[in-house]
């Protein structure tokens, strides 16, 4: 009898699964996201999944996929089932609304054109600033490696790249002129990074580099993951404002019959302990109550945008990231890369 009553569960179980009826499960969210957020949103789903309850009574289960930036796109347009994209670039979410995986109007569907927070570039140096690099211009003497993410696979990279030409111009200098200071800041690389967790690693693992160009909150990372001390943290004169693009992932949505749950979860960034957690990893929150909260954290420096000197990230993209733009122009390999002493 009992195996009759196990074989009719199971049998019910696998029918309800053939025909995409929820089973008696909690439910369970996949985001998909970029390298160096995990430890943020190892925080931020413990917050949500607590929130969660107790507004809905409902448990829900939260998986965290992390990567390059592009490289998660490319995995979410191949069949990953993430639920949502939490990106550091547009571009790596627009690539996914061409591709009809999120809506077309994505950055309409949430505030601040579905971009909850902000971060900027700056440099990790090793301890006591061996050398001594203080701005930009530092990183093109000669004797200095710089360690950045491979701008073909992380928006880390593209957001570095795009700081560097960006505060050439700044600066007042012409489109040429940035060109040239960043072909001889590529050359002082080494070795191109798959993502931002990947730079960090061969910047503190690996011993390699003298400065890691990364984003801001990478600085607490840091301390938390190797030990504070290990590096300094540079804030140059000027850089990038980049933003952290989020959207839902319609096409899995509408199959596993999540969307509920998943605009609650992109909400929730915007809540106030969203926010918080947010500011309390290094990322720049859109709140400013929680910014002033945290004013020793994000020190001020002037901020430049994409759109001041790019058109747009769309238009970069294009240009300076596509086959054959003036990143593949300007970028040779160098030799293979030795520890730094």
């Amino acid at each position: 009898m009992k195996s009759r009553i196990r074989f009719i569960h199971l049998l019910l179980a696998s029918l309800l699964s053939a025909t995409g009826l929820p089973a008696l499960a909690e439910s369970a969210l996949l985001n998909s996201s970029y390298d160096v957020a995990r430890e943020f949103y190892k925080d931020f789903n413990t917050a949500f999944v607590a929130h969660y309850k107790k507004t809905t009574g409902k448990d829900i289960k939260i998986d965290q996929s992390h990567g390059g930036s592009s490289a998660q796109a490319r995995a979410v347009a191949d069949g990953l089932d993430a639920d949502v994209v939490t990106m550091n670039t547009t571009t790596d979410i627009d690539f996914l609304a061409e591709k009809g995986v999120v809506a077309k109007e994505w950055a309409k569907q949430f505030p601040h054109n579905a971009a909850p927070t902000t971060s900027t570039m700056l440099f990790l140096v090793r301890q006591g600033n061996p050398k001594n690099i203080r701005d930009w211009d530092d990183l093109i003497k000669p004797g200095v490696q710089v360690i950045v993410v491979n701008p073909k696979t992380g928006g880390n990279g593209r957001m570095a790249y795009l700081a560097a030409w960006g505060y050439i111009r700044s600066k007042g200098g012409t489109d040429a002129q940035a060109a040239d200071f960043v072909s001889k800041l590529y050359k002082n690389v080494p070795i191109l990074a798959r993502g931002g967790r990947d730079a960090t690693g061969i910047f503190l693992q690996r011993n390699i580099g003298d400065v890691l160009i990364t984003f801001e909150s990478e600085v607490i990372s840091v301390d938390r993951e190797f030990g504070s001390g290990k590096v300094d943290a540079i804030h140059p004169s000027a850089s990038l404002l980049t933003e952290n693009p989020v959207a839902i992932v319609e096409r899995t949505v509408k199959k596993k019959g999540t969307a509920a749950e998943a605009k609650a979860y992109l909400n929730f960034l915007y809540s106030d302990e969203g926010q918080e957690i947010a500011a309390r990893h290094g990322i720049r929150p859109r709140s400013q109550a929680v910014l002033k909260k945290y004013a020793q954290t994000f020190k001020p420096l002037k901020l430049f945008t994409v759109n001041d000197y790019f058109g747009s990230l769309a238009d970069a993209q294009k240009v300076h990231f596509n086959d054959g733009g003036q990143f593949d122009k300007l970028y040779t390999p160098s030799a293979p890369p030795s520890a730094a002493k």
